[in-house]
Order: C-alpha cells, then sequence, then structure tokens
C-alpha cells in the first residue's frame, strides 16, 4: 500500500507542476522516476512515453497509467493515473469557479506568459534528450528527419506518422538481421 501511495504523490507531483502538455513532462518524469526514485531505466520511460502517444487519450495520463501497471499492475494504474489527473483537477475546479475574477488580474496574464516561454525551453530540452537517446545509428536519423519533414510540411495524421516510422523501423531491422545472418 505504501508504494501505491508512493506512486500517486510522485505522479501528483509531475500532474501539479507539468504545463505544456506532454512533451513538457518528460524531463520531470526523468528527474523524478528515473533518477530519483530509480522505479524505471531511461529507456523503459521513453518506451512507455512513445506508447502513451500511440493511444488515444492524454499523454501525460497515459504514460503514468502504464508506469504504474509495470510497477504494481492495476492498482498502480489507478493510483499513478489518479495522481496525475488530480491536480488538475483541483486547479481546473478553482480556476472554474473564480474564471472571470480570475482572468482580470493583470499579473495572472504575465505569469501565463512566463510559464509559457518556460515550457518552450523545457520542450527544447526534451527534444535534445530525444534526439541523443534515439537517434542512434544512420537508419533512427534517416526516420526522424523523414518523420520531421513529413509532420511539417504534410497534414498526414501524427499516428500515421508514428505508425509508418515503427514499421520502417521493424523493416530496416529485420534487413540488417537478415543481411547479418548471411555473412
Amino acid at each position: 500500500m505504501k508504494e501505491l501511495w508512493s506512486l500517486f504523490y510522485a505522479f501528483m507531483k509531475i500532474g501539479g507542476l507539468t504545463f505544456g502538455g506532454g512533451l513538457s513532462m518528460l524531463p520531470m518524469l526523468d528527474h523524478e522516476l528515473v533518477k530519483k526514485r530509480e522505479w524505471i531505466d531511461s529507456e523503459t520511460l521513453l518506451d512507455c512515453y512513445a506508447i502513451g502517444q500511440c493511444t488515444p487519450g492524454i499523454i501525460a495520463v497515459n504514460t503514468a497509467t502504464f508506469i504504474g501497471y509495470k510497477r504494481k499492475g492495476v492498482l498502480g494504474a489507478i493510483f499513478s493515473t489518479m495522481g496525475m489527473i488530480f491536480p488538475s483537477l483541483v486547479i481546473i475546479t478553482l480556476i472554474a469557479l473564480f474564471f472571470e475574477q480570475f482572468l482580470a488580474y493583470e499579473i495572472v496574464e504575465h505569469a501565463l506568459m512566463g510559464i509559457k516561454a518556460v515550457v518552450c525551453a523545457l520542450m527544447f530540452q526534451t527534444i535534445l534528450g530525444l534526439l541523443k537517446k534515439s537517434v542512434v545509428g544512420i537508419a533512427s536519423a534517416i526516420i526522424c528527419i523523414a518523420g520531421t519533414a513529413i509532420a511539417i510540411f504534410t497534414n498526414l495524421s501524427v499516428l500515421v506518422i508514428v505508425l509508418g516510422s515503427a514499421f520502417s523501423g521493424i523493416l530496416i531491422k529485420s534487413i540488417e538481421e537478415r543481411m547479418k545472418a548471411k555473412s
């Protein structure tokens, strides 16, 4: 039971301090779950995050659910998910109650501007970290460049790009393994 509450608390901290969506939460997940608590390694975190991105729903919640399940099964998934959504639920409820009064303060507008700016920096840091961990060879570099170009220059669904990249990775690995076996 203690570890279930630890999962709730860890994800509550992450959920309460994450602004800007799933990508901006990755550095916090890495710090809290990989470095501080040593519950998972960086590779597993990236795998859970990738699965969370590919499944329907909010990336942060999906990732919390997968990691909680990996740690403590169904109860771990429930506690992690509840921890991730609890701060947002409280904050959104309070904002809804005082929405008009909340927006009237100029300081709130300035605070949100500052938060948006730092979220950009966190996302940039996360992207660099992902590049270092994920682009490990020529094949992965080509998939990365192609996926980025397709995302920027077309209106193709992100799901199609992710699935296409997954298929490309599987295809390239199987060709490499066949070539190795023949040598």
